[in-house]
């Protein structure tokens, strides 16, 4: 197949970078695969060092005269490499893909929407957009697909894919190797502290506040054993004076942006992810890829991630005293932590691989293409694929 990846952010891009370079690097070696992204975006950066690849520099704003620029260099694109599938994965890049395959015809590939976030889908565009510019819909979470149910999305054919994670990379650590970590960058740290941590970044939507909470609400005694790790953005002042109130500041270490997540990860004992909202996470994903337990909130797609009490554990969004009332039982309980923790890493090795990322992902394709694409069934490439998958599978 031939296929074509658009994504709009300009900076980090967060989960929809990750999940656009997983893509591209386990489907690449089989696919012609190309990705149009803004220059100054993470995505374009890294995907210019995957091997095959093809990265266009591409901007999607959302203003008259760019949507319309963009638009047409786009259709050159489309009609130059004639694509079999463009899966785009925002609304701004989602719209002008629509814009870009009006009236091609039998020519027009089938467009495949990646819905990442829980925002309302809703007005006249987003119809404008369900109706005229996507032939399958992908939702990272079951409960995406739930909100999707009853906007003009649901009536489209819908598939559940959640996100993949590369296990080679993010693989447990030895304890050796985790004492080094963390005399480099926790000194002084008690033998029996319990690390917790998140790498799901410090918006205040994030939840790593109800955990700073949580903590200071612990005996004296408890209080001084557990000390939290933060990657991402530094925080604000505001959030730095709300840590000081709660009497956490010594607590608390700070990583900043981080190109590489995992030396955080492997500092910890226990990860965290305790959104407001979240679609699912990878974050939460490659913490326990890591081996690491996870402390979700019962919220959005968080909790399809986790089986409560054997790979992690839910607690109720905002829910400081259930949180507090955990930690001291994995503080009593050590081995409790140890335990849950080879857990996560069994179930990150039976269901979040990009393998099964990838096939699942291309699935979708091929019943998309064999389903709406009359020139790939002339061709009978969704066949093709479709019999190449079965080889791969059983080689």
């Amino acid at each position: 197949m031939k296929i074509l990846y658009t994504n709009f952010h300009t900076g980090d891009g967060g989960g929809h970078t990750t999940y656009i370079l997983n893509l591209a690097a386990a489907l690449g070696p089989r696919h012609r695969v190309t990705i149009a992204a803004p220059r100054s975006s993470r995505l374009y950066l890294y995907a210019r060092q995957i091997p095959g690849v093809e990265v266009v520099a591409m901007g999607f704003r959302n203003t008259l005269t760019s949507m319309i620029g963009t638009g047409l260099a786009l259709r050159r694109l489309i009609e130059k490499h004639g694509f079999d599938i463009v899966h785009v994965n925002g609304s701004a890049d989602h719209r002008i893909a629509m814009l870009a395959t009006m009236g091609l015809g039998r020519d027009s590939p089938c467009i495949v929407f990646t819905k990442h976030n829980d925002l309302p889908a809703r007005g006249v565009t987003t119809w404008f957009k369900g109706k005229l510019g996507t032939d399958s819909v992908i939702c990272v979470s079951a409960y995406t697909r739930r909100r999707l149910a009853q906007t003009v999305y649901g009536r489209k054919v819908n598939r559940v894919v959640r996100h993949g994670i590369d296990l080679g990379r993010f693989a447990p650590v030895s304890a050796a190797a985790v004492s080094r970590i963390r005399s480099r960058f926790l000194p002084g740290i008690p033998e029996d502290a319990l690390v917790v941590g998140s790498v799901a970044g410090m918006d205040d939507n994030k939840g790593w506040l109800d955990m700073v909470t949580a903590v200071a609400m612990l005996p004296d005694s408890l209080r001084k054993r557990v000390h939290i790790v933060l990657a991402g953005q530094l925080p604000d002042a505001t959030q730095r004076s709300r840590v000081a109130a709660l009497g956490m500041t010594r607590q608390v270490t700070y990583t900043g942006m981080l190109r590489d997540v995992r030396p955080a990860v492997a500092l910890m004992d226990v990860g965290f992810v305790l959104s407001q909202r979240e679609t699912l996470s990878f974050a939460c994903r490659e913490m326990m890829a890591m081996g690491k337990p996870v402390i979700v909130s019962d919220t959005g797609g968080l909790p399809e991630n986790v089986t409560p009490g054997e790979d992690g554990w839910l607690v109720p969004p905002g829910g400081h005293g259930y949180i507090a009332q955990l930690l001291m039982l994995l503080l009593c309980n050590p081995s409790e932590v140890e335990r849950a923790g080879a857990a996560a890493r069994v179930k990150s090795e039976a269901e979040f691989s990009l393998q099964i990322f990838a096939s699942r992902t291309e699935a979708v394709y091929v019943e998309c293409l064999s389903r709406v694409s009359p020139l790939a069934a002339e061709k009978g490439l969704a066949q093709r694929v479709a019999r190449g998958r079965t080889a791969s599978s059983a080689s």
